[in-house]
């Protein structure tokens, strides 16, 4: 339950239903017999067993894991480990922490360099100051094949905010909204994994340069 990474993909009932008495009253409306009731529940308790199994785990988890707890153990990577939690099990919420992880990262990094940003600034100005900073603007740079790929990164964010705000929890939505599926949450988490690292490790590379 204090397991970020492990309480999203808890089934509700465990959360909610405190006692025995308690979940006897809930899952007995939920399906008439014993052999639909064991059903439900080992299929609420599959997200959280395939996790811990490494089923839904992607290549590139642990080099952003261990990058992310070495720069920020309490912060950063706190965020990161309930986007990989709630990849599967919750997507719209992923997408949602998936951007909240790059404005964390973003605004620590600019907190440890000094620099101000106000908290009505959004996403891609929140990277657009960190990228100058770290001399990651395409504009910085005149040989085409870097301008190329550090225009993509910044493609990516303005495309991960315009995914969290069409198909994320983050705003009430009319009419019938778009469900995001897995693979959904899976690209909005690992876009944002990927570009965490990449200014961390960019950051810590010209702090150490500094000091040195």
């Amino acid at each position: 339950m204090d397991d970020p990474e492990l309480s999203a993909l808890l089934p509700a009932f465990v959360r909610t239903c405190r006692t025995p008495d308690a979940f006897w009253q809930f899952i007995k409306y939920k399906a008439p017999t014993y052999a639909e009731r064991r059903a439900i529940i080992r299929g609420d308790f599959t997200p959280l067993f395939d996790h811990l199994e490494g089923r839904n785990r992607a290549p590139g988890d642990v080099v952003v894991s261990d990058a992310l707890e070495t720069f920020d153990a309490e912060g950063v990577h706190v965020v990161w480990t309930k986007a990989l939690g709630r990849r599967n099990a919750d997507p719209e919420g992923a997408i949602t922490v998936a951007r909240t992880l790059l404005e964390t990262v973003c605004k620590r990094i600019l907190d440890e360099l000094g620099d101000s940003y106000s908290e009505k600034d959004d996403l891609p100005q929140l990277y657009s100051m960190t990228a100058k900073k770290l001399n990651l603007a395409p504009d910085q740079h005149t040989e085409e094949p870097i301008k190329a790929i550090l225009g993509g990164a910044m493609h990516l964010v303005n495309g991960l905010g315009t995914l969290r705000n069409r198909l994320s929890d983050s705003h009430g939505r009319g009419g019938k909204p778009v469900r995001p599926s897995p693979r959904h949450a899976s690209l909005a988490v690992n876009t944002a994994g990927a570009i965490a690292t990449f200014l961390v490790e960019t950051h810590l590379e010209r702090s150490s340069k500094g000091a040195a």
